[in-house]
């Protein structure tokens, strides 16, 4: 397993709390982004800066991602295209995406750029909170350790 960030709208303190996970896990990480992206200094983290275009970043992810991946990514069509390949897709806020649940989250994310679309104010996501951070830590946590009970 390997985590790839999709890092351009991922909090800082989420980072933080990733590559803590990752170091103490031995789990090598890469953060995808159109800006560099200071990473700890370790052999298992890389910092991935792909061109400012539209979906460079995504498309990247979606290149290097593999069956049994964890992907971070805030972004609903990014989670689809991991889940198709057999990875898993983390939110920021520590929703887990899954088979089950990615359809509805496309249809919710459509229904919004479309209202979005037609001029109606739809607002964005509350600020990230300690309810967030603690249920992203804990379902971090709980994917490395299944990994670590499945390589035994």
């Amino acid at each position: 397993m390997q985590i790839i960030v999709d890092a351009d709208a991922c909090p800082k303190i989420i980072k933080e709390i990733l590559f803590r996970a990752a170091e103490k896990s031995n789990i090598p990480t890469t953060v995808v982004a159109n800006t560099h992206i200071r990473t700890p200094q370790s052999t298992l983290f890389k910092s991935l800066k792909v061109a400012a275009t539209f979906n460079e970043a995504d498309d990247k992810i979606a290149e290097i991602i593999h069956k049994g991946d964890l992907v971070i990514t805030a972004d609903i069509p990014l989670a689809d295209r991991a889940i198709k390949k057999g990875a898993l897709a983390l939110d920021p806020r520590g929703e887990l995406y899954s088979e089950e649940n990615i359809g509805t989250r496309l249809a919710v994310r459509n229904l919004m750029t479309e209202l979005r679309e037609s001029g109606l104010q739809t607002g964005g996501p509350p600020p990230l909170g300690n309810r967030e951070k603690q249920l992203f830590a804990q379902n971090l946590q709980a994917i490395i350790q299944k990994h670590h009970t499945c390589k035994r």
